[in-house]
């Protein structure tokens, strides 16, 4: 058995998502085949809570835009290199100790950005820079949800059509124990904010993008 989060969206002000953790069967391995076992078994038990439909953001993701809405896939735009993908513009944005940065991380595929050796033995990271916009490192999240907001803020309509169907969002790959930030809570962060008409705001300026979301989060 294993325990896995899954982030509900909350149409209120103060609290943008709810983190309901789920216990399950988990099916150890690392083929595609044994992490869709896993997802369905956490689909299942939170479906018995009330949690349905549920989408998996994730490359494991047995729906399309499951897969297009993971890290991985999801690319924004940038003026120097064109389009690249979120893992690895939140990779390549880390600035470690002494000022230190690999901006070559950008043009990385995503698996070799995230794997990148150099990200594991330059110390600690202590802000992020993206083309000069800099961020610091509370909320812990921010920087993160922020450039995968900032990637799918042009696609409002099609995200308002086709994430509002879904009561929660999961993430098998995501360990709370090992990692803070995570996709499927960014979706449910992005679904209440569209909800809510909040994102244009939240959107305008740093301040009220971390004002906005972290004000306050329920969990159960």
């Amino acid at each position: 058995m294993a325990k896995r989060p899954i982030f509900v969206p909350v149409f209120d002000k103060d609290y943008l998502y709810k983190e309901i953790e789920i216990e399950f069967e988990w099916y150890s391995g690392f083929a595609v085949s044994q992490k869709q076992k896993s997802i369905n078994s956490l689909h299942e038990k939170a479906k018995e809570q009330g949690y349905n439909p549920i989408l998996e953001i994730s490359t494991k993701s047995e729906i399309k835009l499951g897969q297009r809405l993971s890290a991985f896939n999801l690319q924004i735009d940038t003026e120097d290199y064109g389009k690249i993908s979120i893992e690895s513009a939140f990779q390549g944005s880390k600035v470690f100790e002494n000022k230190i940065q690999y901006t070559d991380i950008y043009q990385k595929e995503s698996i070799k950005a995230k794997k990148d050796e150099r990200l594991k033995n330059s110390g600690r990271v202590t802000s992020f820079n993206f083309f000069g916009e800099e961020w610091d490192t509370e909320p812990k999240s921010a920087f993160y949800d922020w450039l995968y907001i900032k990637a799918l803020h042009p696609h409002q309509d099609f995200l308002k059509q086709h994430l509002s169907k879904y009561k929660a969002f999961s993430d098998i790959e995501f360990n709370p124990k090992k990692s803070f930030s995570c996709q499927a809570r960014t979706c449910a962060i992005l679904v209440s904010l569209l909800e809510l008409n909040l994102l244009e705001d939240v959107m305008s300026s740093q301040k009220k993008f971390k004002e906005i979301i972290y004000k306050k989060t329920l969990f159960s």
